[in-house]
Formats: C-alpha cells, structure tokens, sequence
C-alpha cells in the first residue's frame, strides 16, 4: 500500500507537524508512505498561487488585513495529480491544504481519480465556507453567507459561493473524513455542508521516542533555570496571539500569592507581555525548533498550561504528557478529551481566569505529583502513540 500524505506545510503549525508524525509512525509500521508539501520544490506556481489567492481576499475585504489569514477560499493550487508521487500512490491522505496548495477544482480531480480518499481535518473549515474557527458564528449549520470575516456580506457572498462548490465537492460520497477529537467532529457534523458525510475520530500521534521524560533536575541545568522554583510551562509560536488566552493566563498568575512559582515560556514575541506580570519571575526560551530544547523544557517544568480559546488536539499537551508534565487548560475544543481532570491535570472553566488559578494551585501544591505524572504517560501510550494511531489510520485505509 503506497500512501500519500498531503499537507500545505511540513514543520510550520500544529497540523503540519501532526501529518508529518503520522507520515512518520506509518513508516514506521510498515507503510510505504511519503509525503507532499507546498515546500518540496514539486509545486512550481505555489508563490503565485499563494499571492492570488490573498489578493482576492483582500479586494473582498476593501484592502483590509485584519481578517487576511483567517479565511481561505482554495480558488487556486497545483494540479499534484500530474506528479509521479500521486501515479504511484494508492490512497491519498489530505490535512491542511490551504494558503494556495491545493484548489477546490484540483481536490475534485483527485477524488474523481478512484483512488482511497482521506482527509483529516485539523480545524472547522470542511464544515464552513470559508474560515477556520467559527468562534460563536452558527451560519455555517445552514449555508454560510453575510460572513462576519468579510467586509462585503451577503446571503450570497465569498463564502457562501465557496460554500456552494464544497458542497458539489462532497456530493460525491466517497471521501472518507477523520477528525482528530470528538468535539471536532461533533461540530462538523452540526453542519449543512457535512451532516450526511461519514467522519470517524482519529487523534494525532506522538513520538514517545522522542518525546519522554529526561530528568527534571538535569532538564533544569541543560536550559539555565533555577531549581528552588516550581515552573510553569507555557508554549506557543507567538505567545501574543489572542487565541492563545495569555490574558487569562496573567490574570491567573497575579491571583496565586505563591511567590515561588515562575512562568517559563517557548515561543516568540515573549517580550511583549513580560511588563505585564511584573513580579513574577519569567524565563523566555524564545522560538525553538529542536526537539532535544522542547523535550527539556517540558521535563523541567512541573505543569505545563494551556489556556486557549479554540483548540482542537493541540500538539503541545500531547507533548507535555509524553514528558510526564501533567497540564492545565480550559474546557474548550479537543482539550477536556486530553487532560483528565484531576487524573493527569485540571481542565478549567471556560475563560475563568480563577478557575485557571485554582487548577495551577491543584497541579502544583494539592495533587500527587507523580500520580498525574505516571496517568499523563499510560494516557499517550493508550491512546496517541505512533502505533495505536498508524493502526488505526491502516485499518482505515483498507477498509
């Protein structure tokens, strides 16, 4: 079996770094799967593809950025059916196609070739017209239209055009949908545009080969950090991005009295909100990309804290429970499936930025430690190790 794994990207974003480790864990398995990507030199017009497919977004838009990468209308992309990697393959495995990768005209070539069709979807686009995160809006359970991410609306604007040619897209039958958590797929199938299709749920892997506990006191020494403070973990490839919930999160740090705590972060941008929680001592890390860096900084941390405002299976928790760091996030998306609450973590109120507080306090100073850090590590090892989920992709697959 040849399977081909389509992604717009490979390292940059939580669903390129999802489709790469399951491309990973079905080599690994056995599988004679390869991967395909905007960045492989084998999609010669993906530049231009990129950039029309922005400037329509923006003319629709009146020239506007603010909401330039929040939609995608897949009105452009390379016909990869000419390629040899797709001649030899016998299933073709979509995730993230969009920014000008793959256009809706191009996947309708590839669902007519007869091949196995897959397509795991890592965020609500699938079931809407045009955007990635509905957040509150209920118009894609109908037709999409008015959409509030344009600035020209309509009952029969971009969106509801784009919703329109995915529906023709679909009514094919005969693509075979994965969601990553049961919350996504619950939303998706709330949809007009996706309530007769067929969607199992599939988490995303982990490597626990290369994500695992490496010694806390050693994790602390390799990256500079102090060992008479209890450090709390947070990640993100830009720490000021609003989805992120780093408000709630600064409100939750100045609510804990406990002076010995500090906030050690990884991502971009950290500088931008230091002044913010004055007093608390912090360690920014700043973007890293190594593997052997995370893995430390997850293994020196004694919880790791989440508090986003959309998520679906983030990578990062996973991450963090293969290191045995047990978690904090809200009961929002994919999240409250992850952590177990009070097993391996604490799930919080939905944007109670007390309730955060109150699952830092429980993680740090009223849970045994070790207890949620051996109930993180059986979690992964049942339920998102390289060889539960390429089983269950490969069972797919044939099926």
């Amino acid at each position: 079996m040849n399977v081909l794994i389509l992604s717009t990207y490979e390292k940059a974003g939580g669903a390129a770094i999802a489709a790469s480790r399951l491309c990973r864990a079905l080599q690994k398995n056995g599988v004679n799967a390869s991967m395909l990507t905007s960045g492989k030199g084998c999609i010669k017009g993906y530049t231009w593809q990129f950039l029309w497919e922005r400037l329509v977004i923006l003319i629709r838009n009146r020239f506007s950025s603010l909401n330039l990468w929040a939609v995608d209308i897949a009105n452009a992309g390379e016909d990869i059916t000419a390629t040899e990697a797709f001649r030899r393959a016998d299933v073709i495995h979509l995730h993230w196609i969009n920014q000008g990768f793959l256009s809706i005209q191009t996947i309708e070539k590839i669902v007519s070739s007869g091949k196995t069709i897959v397509w795991t979807m890592h965020d609500a686009w699938n079931s809407t017209g045009i955007c990635h995160l509905t957040l509150g809006c209920d118009n894609y359970r109908q037709e999409c239209g008015c959409c509030k991410y344009l600035a020209v609306r309509s009952d029969n604007d971009l969106s509801h055009k784009i919703w329109k040619k995915k529906r023709s897209l679909y009514s094919k039958n005969n693509i075979r949908f994965v969601s990553c958590s049961e919350w996504l797929r619950n939303e998706v199938l709330g949809s007009k545009l996706m309530a007769q299709q067929q969607v199992v749920t599939i988490p995303n892997p982990i490597d626990t080969s290369c994500y695992y506990p490496c010694g806390k006191t050693a994790s602390r020494q390799a990256l500079g950090l102090p060992h008479d403070k209890k450090l709390l973990l947070f990640v993100a490839q830009g720490v000021n991005n609003p989805n992120k919930g780093m408000q709630y999160l600064i409100d939750a740090m100045q609510a804990i009295e406990d002076k010995n705590i500090a906030l050690v972060m990884l991502g971009g941008r950290a500088s931008q909100i230091i002044d913010a929680l004055d007093g608390i001592p912090i360690y920014a890390l700043g973007y890293v990309s190594d593997t052997e860096t995370i893995r430390q900084a997850y293994s020196a941390s004694d919880a790791f804290v989440l508090p986003s405002l959309s998520e679906n299976l983030p990578n990062t928790i996973m991450e963090a429970m293969a290191c045995g760091t047990p978690c904090v996030g809200f009961n929002v998306g994919g999240i409250p499936e992850m952590i177990s609450h009070r097993q391996t973590g604490y799930v919080a109120e939905y944007r109670n930025a007390d309730d955060l507080a109150a699952g830092i306090r429980y993680v740090l100073d009223e849970a045994n430690t070790e207890r949620l850090s051996q109930e993180s590590l059986r979690k992964v090892c049942e339920h998102y190790s390289d060889d539960v989920v390429a089983s269950k992709y490969m069972e797919l697959y044939s099926g």
